[in-house]
């Protein structure tokens, strides 16, 4: 097609679309969906290439779902500049109606970045009726296809969404507004004009076809997000949809790192040293909360009446200390404030999460400060805490200066990220503090009554690790009550695991208790030197008492030291963004370290590679001897990936593979094992994510480890996967199975129970299916066993169908590339309860938790369960 049959079809003197000219954007290939009300609703996709926009009518508009094949009518070539239009085209003109820019972004070919090997695919592609690329917009994002149908005029074709992280059943045509100029097609209606400039043809005919005049609306406020200098949008305060007020809310954490910094994007607040708290006021009745939902009103009454004050329905996150006559914020004077009521509470307000009908937490921080500050009448017991930007290196040491525990640094743009530790809020300590569990006590000396010192632990792979003793820090009444609390959890032995040698005997206790040190540093034998108690954590659960340790800011490249024993100790730098390491005497050479994976949180391909060698000890044993089909995402979550099963010429030398006959391609093919570290580090550096081997292992291809219940929601509240996963394991109980839960790292749960490699694929599925069926029946509602999702919608799929040779799952402990950075997290079944929030397992939080709780499927490696007593056990309690 040509620009002759735009011009043919259109008098350009009266319809304010450009005139037909070819032209060439600079740098990235530009599409642009438009949302065209002509006699019927539907939306025009255009592909920008050879200097012309490639066009298709789509009747129902772009869908997300992969599922979903949407009919594309190729029509007539456009001009690029009506990548730019938006407006209304006069009544009697062809395509007469209202046309708004409903998605513009970038794209190109799926199978190159570059805008040369794009256009040759595309044009490729085109002729053979069959184009792959990836789209980069604000609404439409991953990979696409369209591909001709066979028709006799041949402009007949599909829109089909691959898989990818973008992928999902929301259904995004229920965006109505220009991404341009914010405007719906019922505003072009009414009269509202858009706020984008028209051609000189379209005031040329606006000219001769007069409109009633109106104001554009202002257009959404453009903010930078977090780690990214791509511009998205943010709603202003007053466009913000009405919203529901959010409860027990779990506040935003900060990650630690060493040395304070300048940066103009970033914003410095004082750290303070108390009780991190949440306010909400509804209705003019206020609850304070810890980060453990544990009530502050009763301790904190005058804290309380000051919020009662405020007249509107709120939420606030911030910190309540007590201060010294310096205005100096110490946790010992909180306590002794709880203990006596001498002193002054007072409660630190840093930001506003929830204002009058409005969820504020997805504005930038800057924006709830100020809003949080305009709201704040003087009242007693309630402060603002204030900030400076960009200058966190003087900031620091105006604290340091006066004594202070330390400063926060946070990204200004920053979104409030609920429950989630990141490195938009950062946190910079003065000195050295840890929290600790208090496992036991010694006997007092001399004059000193009640007990000498605490002895103290934190978690680490599952047990409790010794970290030293502490006994500086006390008053006499504070020696008293903790000395009371002690004596009531003796217990006859020691919590540890290893001996621990002190001068005095030791009487243990339930180790539930849990305190804050201060010290002067970890000695080599990672005990803490110089501890001094600094008061008891109430607000604080024992079980994730973990070591403390210091992160980047920058996001570099994890430290990677070489095994001493093959390297004398030595690693070979070559420069910041690659690194040659030594793992298990294989040589790796990692590249793109700094390359960003996740916009959004600024978590790199070199945090990816970080995350792998902390759990590969853990990971390992789910990965060795399995078949691995690679899913490959050197782009980072922000481009579709693709799966490499073949592992061709790709391996080194040292690395393990298995050939396979594959029916699929009838022909043998070489596959991944994982059988080491240097090897999951490999297939990270590739840019793998997301870590997917076989449910067999290659001694038993066709035997099975274990079978799997895959829950799949379907514009379902994850509170329903729960409640799923419980009614599955109820059936699997009463057959007396084990099972082993895991979130997917994504919307769902996968429920695995052992086989030991007892039994054939087969087998394995067929009783997969009578558990789904049987569970299905206990929760019919909300449960589908029909596999198309439009066919389940708002329902929990119970798949039984993965259990095939061949088939993948994301490993325990693996990646995915999501929003978040989340992670595939064995569970207990006893957290499988409402309130399960699975965006609380990410590449942050993992470490810590395999530190505290060990492998928690490593029972799915165990010789499996007894399929006829199973069957038995279900027959009898049916009958």
């Amino acid at each position: 097609m040509s620009l002759e049959e735009y011009q043919r079809k259109r008098d350009l003197t009266k319809s304010p679309e450009p005139s037909p000219k070819s032209k060439k954007s600079d740098g990235v290939l530009r599409f642009v969906v438009h949302k065209h009300a002509a006699s019927h609703l539907h939306y025009d996709f255009r592909l920008e290439l050879d200097g012309v926009l490639k066009s298709w009518a789509i009747p129902k508009g772009p869908s997300l779902d992969p599922s979903i094949k949407r009919l594309a009518m190729m029509v007539e070539d456009h001009p690029y500049d009506y990548g730019a239009f938006e407006g209304i085209i006069p009544k009697g003109n062809y395509g007469a109606g209202e046309v708004l820019i409903w998605d513009e972004g970038s794209y190109h070919a799926s199978a190159a970045d570059d805008r040369q090997g794009s256009e040759e695919l595309l044009r490729e592609g085109l002729r053979k009726g069959d184009l792959k690329f990836i789209l980069d917009g604000h609404k439409l994002k991953g990979e696409f296809a369209l591909v001709r149908m066979k028709s006799e005029k041949g402009n007949t074709w599909l829109l089909l969404k691959k898989k990818d992280a973008f992928a999902t059943g929301e259904d995004v045509t229920l965006k109505e507004r220009s991404v341009v100029s914010n405007v719906t097609i019922e505003d072009l209606k009414r009269g509202i004009a858009p706020s984008t400039p028209p051609t000189e043809a379209a005031q040329s005919a606006q000219s001769a076809q007069p409109t009633q005049p109106a104001q554009a609306p202002q257009p959404e406020e453009a903010y930078q997000s977090p780690g990214s200098r791509q511009a998205g949008r943010a709603k202003k305060p007053t466009e913000l949809p009405s919203a529901p007020m959010p409860h027990e809310v779990r506040p935003m954490l900060a990650t630690s790192v060493k040395e304070p910094f300048d940066d103009p994007d970033w914003l410095f607040e004082i750290k303070l040293d108390g009780y991190r708290c949440i306010a909400e006021i509804e209705s003019g009745k206020v609850l304070l909360y810890s980060r453990n939902n544990i009530s502050f009103n009763q301790r904190f009454p005058g804290v309380t009446r000051a919020l009662e004050s405020i007249q509107r329905d709120a939420v606030f996150d911030g910190e309540i200390v007590a201060l010294d006559d310096k205005g100096r914020s110490y946790f010992q004077l909180l306590q002794n404030y709880q203990r006596t009521g001498q002193g002054n509470s007072s409660y630190f307000l840093f930001d506003l999460l929830y204002l009058d009908g409005k969820d504020l937490r997805g504005l930038p921080l800057l924006t709830r400060k100020e809003m949080l500050r305009n709201l704040l009448p003087e009242l007693p017991n309630i402060r603002y805490s204030d900030h400076i930007l960009e200058f966190g290196k003087d900031f620091f040491d105006i604290a340091r200066a006066n004594n202070l525990e330390g400063m926060l640094a946070k990204r200004s743009n920053s979104r409030y990220q609920t429950g989630r530790r990141s490195k938009d809020w950062l946190k910079v300590k003065i000195r050295l503090q840890q929290e600790a569990v208090i496992c036991g006590f010694t006997e007092p000396r001399g004059s000193r009554k009640n007990f000498g010192s605490l002895v103290l632990g934190v978690y680490e792979n599952g047990e409790l690790t010794y970290i030293g003793l502490t006994g500086g820090g006390f008053d006499e009444a504070g020696l008293k009550e903790i000395h009371a609390m002690l004596r009531s959890l003796a217990q006859p032995g020691s919590p540890f695991k290893e001996r621990i040698r002190t001068d005095m005997p030791v009487k243990w206790v339930n180790p539930v208790l849990v305190c804050e040190v201060e010290f002067a540093e970890w000695t080599d034998e990672r005990v803490m030197r110089q501890p001094i108690f600094l008061g008891l954590r109430e607000d604080k659960d024992p079980n994730m008492v973990v070591r403390e340790e210091f992160s980047s800011r920058v996001l570099p490249a994890p430290e990677m030291e070489d095994e001493k024993k093959e390297t004398g100790g030595k690693q070979e730098a070559k420069n910041e963004k690659e690194k040659i390491v030594v793992i298990g005497g294989n040589r790796l050479e990692l590249t793109n370290l700094d390359k960003v994976f996740w916009p959004e949180e600024g978590y790199t391909k070199g945090d990816v590679i970080d995350y792998y060698r902390k759990v590969a000890h853990c990971m390992l044993p789910h990965l060795q001897d399995r078949p691995e089909s690679l899913y490959r995402t050197p782009h980072g979550i922000t481009r579709a990936g693709f799966f490499q099963k073949e592992a061709g010429e790709l391996p080194p030398p040292w690395m393990k593979t298995k050939e396979i006959f594959s029916k699929h391609v009838d022909k043998h093919i070489k596959f991944f094992l994982c059988q080491d570290e240097a090897t999951l580090i490999f297939m990270a550096n590739l840019g793998c994510i997301e870590i997917n081997p076989w449910l067999s292992r290659i001694q038993s291809l066709n035997y099975p480890d274990y079978f799997v219940i895959d829950l799949d929601p379907e514009d379902i509240a994850f509170e329903k996967v729960i409640e799923t996963a419980l009614a599955v394991h109820e059936v699997l109980d009463r057959a007396g199975a084990a099972s082993f839960p895991k979130t997917s790292g994504a919307t769902g749960m996968h429920i695995y129970v052992p086989l030991g490699a007892r039994y054939d694929y087969d087998t394995a599925e067929k009783f997969a299916r009578v558990v789904a069926t049987i569970a299905h029946h206990k929760v019919p509602d909300f449960t589908s066993l029909v596999r198309s999702p439009q066919k389940r919608q708002k329902k929990v799929y119970l798949d039984f169908l993965q259990n095939k040779a061949g088939q993948t799952l994301a490993a325990p402990y693996s990646i995915r590339p999501r929003p978040g950075a989340t992670v595939s997290a064995p569970l207990r079944w006893e957290e499988v309860k409402s309130g399960l929030d699975p965006r609380q397992f990410t590449i942050e939080t993992m470490p810590s938790r395999i530190e505290h709780l060990g492998d928690l499927f490593s029972g799915v490696l165990g010789p499996g369960i007894d399929l006829e007593s199973c069957i038995e056990k279900l027959e009898t309690s049916a009958s």
